[in-house]
C-alpha cells in the first residue's frame, strides 16, 4: 500500500510512514477518530500547541530565535497559530455582540452620540480580524527600527510579532469571555489597561531576544512604545477614512449628543 499523503511506499503494519511521518490510517472517519486526532494534535503535553502557548510565556527568546534559526518541529507554524487566535477572536466577537447593549461604549463619557456608536461597533465586529493583522507590520516596524540588537531583517520581525500579537489574544480569550458574560458595562474599561500590557508583554519578548542592557532598555522601549502608539492612531484614521469613504460614517454622526 501507499501512503496517501506522500505516496511512499508502506507496508499494511505500519503505524506512521517512513517518509513524511504522517499517521497511517485504516479505519473509516468516526466521532472516536476525530476526537483522537483533536487530542493528539492540541492537548497532549508535548504537542506542538501546548509548547508553544507555555515557552511564549516562560521563555519566548527560545520560540522566537528558535524559529528563525530554523527549529521547525518543536514549535507550532505562526500562521498556524495566528489562525487559533483568529478563530477566538471571532468566538469573542459573537459573545461580544450578544451583549453589545449592555458594553459602555463611551469610556470617557462625551456624549458620545449613539448613532456613531452602533455605526462603529458595526464596523468593528466586520473588519476586526483585517485590522488585527494590520497591527502585526505596525509592531514589526515599531520594533525593528528600536530593538534590532541581532539586525533581523523586518520579515523575521513580522514573524516575532505574529507569534506575540496571537499569544496575548489566546491568552486573553478566557478572561475576556468571562468580562462579556458577567461584567460587560466593564469590558471597554479594562481594555484600555490591557493595551498597556500588550505593549509590556510585546517589550518583554524583545527584551528576552535581543538581551539589551539596562542602561539602554528603558530609552529603547520607550521609543518602541511611542512607533507602536503613533502606528496605532494611524490604523485608527486609516479605520475612520475607510468608513467615510464607503459612506458608512459622516460628519453629521460626529455631533454631540444633547
Amino acid at each position: 500500500m501507499e501512503c496517501k499523503n506522500c505516496q511512499y511506499p508502506i507496508a499494511h503494519t505500519d503505524v506512521y510512514c517512513s517518509q513524511c511521518g504522517a499517521r497511517v490510517i485504516h479505519s473509516r472517519l468516526s466521532f472516536s477518530s476525530l476526537w483522537s486526532d483533536f487530542k493528539d494534535r492540541y492537548l497532549d503535553y508535548d504537542n506542538t500547541l501546548f509548547t508553544t502557548f507555555t515557552q511564549l510565556f516562560t521563555k519566548p527568546e527560545q520560540v522566537l530565535n528558535g524559529y528563525l534559526s530554523g527549529v521547525r518541529k518543536r514549535y507550532m507554524n505562526p500562521l498556524s497559530y495566528l489562525g487559533i487566535a483568529l478563530t477566538l477572536s471571532g468566538i469573542s466577537l459573537i459573545v461580544m455582540r450578544e451583549v453589545t447593549a449592555k458594553i459602555d461604549w463611551d469610556v470617557f463619557e462625551q456624549g458620545v452620540n449613539p448613532e456613531l456608536t452602533a455605526k462603529l461597533t458595526g464596523a468593528l465586529y466586520d473588519f476586526s480580524s483585517f485590522i488585527f493583522v494590520l497591527f502585526i507590520p505596525v509592531f514589526a516596524l515599531a520594533g525593528w527600527l528600536s530593538m534590532n540588537k541581532k539586525n533581523y531583517l523586518i520579515s523575521e520581525f513580522m514573524v516575532i510579532f505574529i507569534y506575540v500579537l496571537a499569544h496575548w489574544s489566546i491568552a486573553l480569550f478566557l478572561p475576556v469571555i468571562v468580562i462579556l458574560l458577567t461584567e460587560p458595562a466593564y469590558y471597554m474599561q479594562l481594555s484600555i489597561p490591557m493595551m498597556f500590557l500588550m505593549l509590556g508583554y510585546a517589550v518583554y519578548c524583545l527584551q528576552r531576544v535581543h538581551r539589551f542592557p539596562a542602561t539602554q532598555l528603558a530609552l529603547r522601549a520607550g521609543v518602541f512604545c511611542l512607533l507602536s502608539v503613533i502606528g496605532y492612531m494611524g490604523i485608527v484614521v486609516f479605520f475612520y477614512l475607510l468608513l467615510f469613504a464607503t459612506g458608512t460614517l459622516s460628519m453629521q454622526d460626529f455631533v454631540p449628543q444633547q
